[in-house]
């Protein structure tokens, strides 16, 4: 049984993860995400509030051939691929990436092991399209790549950490007389970007520096 992984700093988990997500279980019989830190980036939100957040969106996606690993989650690619060789014994297993992070992986802990023990899928990703001199470099440490065909929307996790903030200081433009019927506030098209089922958690924990009732 092939295990299609996926990690993700889910910071937070957008559209575009959803979309990968179900994309993932139509090509493979078990896919197992996580969220991790990045050793490249600044995180908007603790390392556990973002796995809750990922967590939530496994469940609202409510496949039993998706799951939510934690166990799995490291810095380090090579680590991660070490544990769910320990959690799969056996199993064939399929590392899943953005074409964001293609030209990065050459520079990873252990690349050439990395990619010698699983296979690697790239997802297409807006705004980063994938060079032929990037997938060379990956076939040159012995990687085995499969493009996927999933139309990943060009969604951001940074956009929502920079609109949040600004959404929830815009002031709300003054009314004579209050209208017949609510209208409700017009939400940032970042924001929109995040999965319905996240905003009551994301509201609750104040993440982001979100406030107020989950927009419509």
């Amino acid at each position: 049984m092939t295990v299609a992984l996926f990690g993700t700093s889910a910071d937070p988990p957008t559209e575009g993860h959803r979309v990968l997500l179900e994309g993932l279980l139509q090509r493979y019989p078990q896919v197992a995400t996580w969220a991790s830190d990045n050793p490249l980036k600044q995180h908007g939100a603790p390392l556990a509030l973002r796995s809750e957040l990922l967590g939530t969106l496994v469940a609202a996606i409510h496949n039993p051939r998706l799951s939510l690993e934690p166990e799995l989650s490291s810095p380090w690619a090579i680590e991660t691929l070490e544990r769910a060789g320990r959690r799969w014994p056996g199993q064939p297993l399929v590392f899943v990436v953005g074409s964001d992070l293609v030209a990065q992986i050459p520079r990873w802990r252990q690349a050439a092991r990395l990619l010698q023990g699983c296979r690697l899928a790239i997802a297409p990703r807006g705004g980063w399209p994938l060079q032929s001199p990037e997938l060379a470099s990956l076939q040159q440490l012995g990687a085995r790549t499969e493009i996927l065909d999933v139309a990943v929307p060009a969604t951001a996790s940074s956009r929502v950490r920079q609109q949040a903030p600004a959404a929830q200081q815009a002031p709300a433009a003054p009314q004579a007389q209050p209208p017949a019927t609510p209208l409700a506030e017009p939400v940032p098209a970042a924001l929109q970007e995040v999965p319905a089922a996240l905003w009551p958690l994301l509201l609750q924990h104040n993440l982001y520096g979100l406030q107020g009732p989950s927009p419509p």
